[in-house]
């Protein structure tokens, strides 16, 4: 959004304040035209009589009591309209949904050919999650168009409340671009693991639709939402997280993060000590090592103490 006043518009409105609140308009025209139409759009500049060619400076109290009642009655209208597009958009959301593009519910299966209309079909499922999105996405590396045109899809995902979980290969650490790309988005809330285990591509949005390949070459998909099957791959796909290893992207691609934890503590932690025996060691009490274990499972987003000392001794890699 930009500013409502800017440098030269402040500046300008200063001078004529310095010359006793006016000033002629061809003279201010003179020194900034722009700094001076925005004044007079605004009101903080105002021609007094309608012959009058000078400018008189208007106070900006009263200037900005007017500006905010007009922009809370313009929120109030935007807000209102926001209420009524749902309504005014349902004839054309019915025309969509009988034209065909929805899965006859009395299938299993639809099949998607050809690369365009697999992306096409996929946007379009896409567009209609709200709630979870997972994946299962073998291969190693990502490609490089895809991980541009992703990070903005991500972000407006995660921002609208969206859980986003996704395994990878274990080429992807090796990976600069791939592992900035997973350091970029498990900053804003994704949760990204590597499996070291064969795995087949893999996507579900809100549990109610996934997504197969069909072809060993990927150029056919098939499109499941019979609950019984979605519920199946649903289950495939968390056994495969769970086995999953949790990774520090930010290590990956070369930006480690520092955690405030003592590197002593890290260390006993890899040795296998319990949070006991790393208290006594260092001679910290257990709730001050319960809270740097605490920062260190967020860092590493390990579920359990077992997984973090695993994680600590190199696991990940």
């Amino acid at each position: 959004m930009s500013p409502l006043l800017g440098d030269a518009e402040r500046a300008l409105y200063r001078e004529v304040l310095a010359q006793g609140g006016r000033v002629m308009f061809r003279e201010a025209m003179q020194q900034d035209p722009d700094a001076t139409l925005r004044l007079i759009e605004l009101g903080l500049l105002v021609h007094p009589f309608d012959t009058d060619e000078s400018l008189t400076a208007v106070s900006p109290r009263v200037v900005g009591d007017r500006l905010s009642a007009e922009l809370r009655a313009e929120a109030g209208r935007r807000l209102a309209e926001a209420e009524r597009a749902p309504a005014r958009l349902e004839p054309l959301t019915h025309a969509f949904d009988a034209s065909g593009r929805r899965v006859d519910r009395t299938s299993v299966v639809r099949h998607v050919d050809g690369m365009t209309q697999i992306r096409h079909r996929l946007q379009q499922v896409e567009s209609e999650a709200r709630e979870e999105m997972l994946a299962l996405q073998p291969g190693g590396a990502r490609p490089q168009q895809f991980l541009r045109e992703s990070l903005d899809r991500t972000r407006e995902h995660l921002a609208a409340g969206i859980s986003t979980r996704t395994v990878y290969e274990p080429g992807a650490l090796t990976d600069l671009p791939t592992a900035s790309y997973a350091a970029d988005v498990t900053d804003l809330g994704e949760r990204i693991r590597v499996l070291d285990e064969p795995f087949t591509r893999l996507l579900v949005f809100d549990r109610k639709v996934a997504v197969l390949p069909a072809s060993a070459d990927n150029s056919s998909a098939a499109f499941v939402e019979d609950p019984a099957v979605v519920a199946v791959l649903v289950e495939r796909f968390e056994r495969d997280w769970a086995r999953a290893a949790v990774v520090d992207w930010h290590a990956a691609a070369g930006r480690p993060r520092p955690t405030g934890v003592p590197p002593e503590l890290t260390g006993l932690l890899a040795a296998g000590l319990t949070q006991k025996a790393i208290a006594s060691r260092l001679s910290l009490s257990e709730r001050t090592v319960a809270a740097h274990l605490a920062r260190l499972r967020e860092h590493h987003d390990a579920e359990t103490l077992f997984q973090l000392g695993w994680l600590m001794r190199g696991g990940a890699r």
